[in-house]
């Protein structure tokens, strides 16, 4: 149960691998486990956000004054990380992705993706790239600082 719930928290935004990998460690599970499992939990939510995501925006956007603001921070938060990523390229996306703070990771780099109209072929490798190395640092920290505690 444990083990579902880790793979749910890697496809919520916000949370993503920071909450759901210590999580799934400090439930008792092999380190290994939890790493794949949030891994491909993080990648589930990538393709329909790269794909749908100006349409749900455009719904959204039509459907009340609330949800057009929401629409409207997600694309400022886009737009605020978009300049790397144009700066950088492929190599910008991977490390927006790869950096596990507030304010990056798959979710942000698939919005920013969608925003720059970038194709999926193309988003798809540098957001799995970094997704499995900010979870190699997530993991790396939550075995380092439960072996510090516990």
């Amino acid at each position: 149960m444990h083990l579902l719930f880790t793979f749910l928290l890697s496809m919520a935004p916000i949370a993503e691998l920071r909450v759901a990998i210590p999580y799934g460690i400090a439930a008792g599970y092999a380190q290994w486990l939890v790493f794949v499992v949030a891994v491909i939990g993080n990648m589930v939510p990538v393709p329909f956000i790269i794909i749908f995501i100006r349409r749900i925006f455009e719904i959204m956007r039509n459907h009340s004054p609330k949800l057009d603001k929401v629409v409207t921070r997600m694309e400022q938060k886009a737009e605020k990380n978009k300049e790397m990523v144009l700066r950088y390229q492929m190599i910008g996306l991977f490390i927006l992705v790869a950096i596990p703070l507030p304010g990056t990771g798959a979710w942000t780099g698939a919005l920013v993706a969608a925003m720059m109209e970038m194709r999926l072929k193309k988003a798809i490798f540098p957001i799995f790239a970094g997704v499995v190395a900010a979870g190699l640092v997530m993991t790396f920290a939550s075995v380092s600082i439960k072996g510090i505690f516990f």
